[in-house]
């Protein structure tokens, strides 16, 4: 298919570029950049007056949930829900079952995704860290980078063993793949349900305390910087990553860490940037995650980090499950929300319509920082790429409506909520989605 994108604002943060131009995409790749360039036969054409032309973004921490967990979502359904949400490429994590701790089940998602029409949106897996996710021995990550695993995690569940994570940032230093970290120290959550403080008190609920998260994050800087001093090659430096940092604490270590120089990165989510723990005081199990939903001081302190660069990368934690699955007791409930269709309308409403974000600190963070953190080659818009291409309107109004959703699942606590800004293409891999 041939596309002709016309009149669109491109901005693209590697190669600096911000003007607005015409984009003609042949056979897939990008032909022509100029203005108003004239129509030609054949070529499907698309007005992006007002829109945005940026290079395609990547969600790198998504619960596709297959296999094993068919019917709360499908390979299918996320590639539908990212590319219906303005995303060209998703990063599977590993609590599936079987978890994917080998590379049998690495290429079992690849060639899954690639049976997906039209192919539109690539799929990477990030490995586990240990064998089942257990956390007692640490999985063929050697192996497991071979087969293409772009990362390690055992999210759902902490790395708490000191001498596994150890040697799992040694073992990053050698295949260049980062060790994410789901931050928890579990002996201080165990049974926790919401945010410890007032609103816990309050609501009768077991709260899960932010000193948790900051204690295993502070542990980690540590060791990472323990085994940075044993390596004397500075091209093998361990990559360490804390997955969807949620409090004020997390935000300034990772701040000091970097102004050291240290290999570290981190992301947010829309939810830790957008809601409080007042959300959960209307008992919606919608509104239960882990990390919980904190407290005023700490969205603040998550925007900060955004604007400053503290937080390199926006991330869904789509976290899908099923209507019967949700409708319990909240303190029964299972974490997690989805977020697929939704992260990029919140991050447009929320962080570039109050000026916490210009529209290439929001690029970055939805597509060159991801790629740079899991090593994979940039996406540039100029002649001779390959396209790879989010189209989205800074300016249109809509309505998140979960009937609408093309997720299997539905259990999003934004229902109902108006945003400004919204992804209306995606194009990849020789195929277009308009929205």
């Amino acid at each position: 298919m041939n596309i002709l994108l016309k009149n669109g604002n491109i901005i693209d943060p590697l190669s600096g570029r911000n003007d607005v131009a015409d984009v003609l995409i042949v056979d897939g790749a990008i032909e022509r950049i100029k203005a108003k360039l004239p129509e030609s036969a054949g070529a499907k054409v698309l007005d992006c007056s007002g829109a945005v032309i940026a290079p395609g973004f990547i969600d790198m921490h998504v619960h596709a949930r297959e296999p094993g967990f068919e019917h709360k979502e499908t390979l299918a359904t996320a590639m539908a829900a990212a590319r219906s949400g303005g995303f060209s490429s998703i990063c599977c994590m590993p609590n599936t079952d079987p978890a994917i701790d080998n590379a049998a089940v690495v290429e079992f998602i690849h060639k899954k995704s690639l049976e997906v029409t039209p192919r539109l949106v690539d799929v990477y897996s990030v490995a586990a860290v240990t064998k089942g996710r257990q956390g007692k021995e640490l999985a063929p990550m050697g192996e497991l980078a071979l087969a293409g695993a772009v990362g390690f995690s055992d999210d759902g569940a902490p790395v708490e063993n000191a001498e596994i994570m150890r040697r799992a940032l040694e073992y990053s230093s050698m295949v260049r793949r980062p060790v994410i970290q789901h931050a928890e120290v579990s002996s201080l959550t165990k049974g926790g349900a919401v945010n410890e403080g007032v609103v816990a008190t309050r609501i009768g609920m077991p709260g899960i305390p932010s000193i948790a998260e900051e204690l295993m994050i502070e542990r980690d800087i540590r060791l990472l910087e323990y085994v940075l001093n044993s390596i004397s090659d500075e091209t093998k430096r361990p990559l360490y990553h804390a997955a969807h940092i949620s409090t004020a604490g997390s935000v300034e270590l990772i701040r000091q860490a970097k102004k050291k120089k240290l290999p570290v990165t981190c992301e947010a989510t829309p939810h830790h940037f957008t809601l409080t723990e007042e959300a959960v005081q209307t008992f919606d199990t919608n509104t239960k995650m882990n990390p919980p939903l904190r407290t005023a001081k700490d969205v603040e302190a998550i925007r900060e980090g955004l604007r400053d660069g503290t937080i390199d990368a926006i991330a869904s934690d789509h976290a899908p499950h099923s209507y019967d699955e949700k409708q319990v007791e909240y303190g029964s409930a299972p974490f997690g929300i989805v977020g697929l269709e939704t992260s990029v309308g919140l991050a447009i409403t929320e962080l570039l319509h109050t000026r916490i974000l210009s529209l290439t600190q929001l690029v970055e963070k939805l597509s060159t920082n991801p790629r740079k953190i899991l090593q994979l080659p940039p996406v540039i818009i100029a002649e001779g790429q390959q396209a790879n291409i989010t189209v989205f309107d800074p300016s249109r109004e809509w309505t998140v409506d979960i009937a609408a959703f093309q997720s299997k699942s539905g259990n999003s606590p934004f229902q109902g909520r108006v945003l400004k800004g919204k992804a209306t293409a995606v194009i990849g891999n020789g195929s277009i989605f308009v929205g």
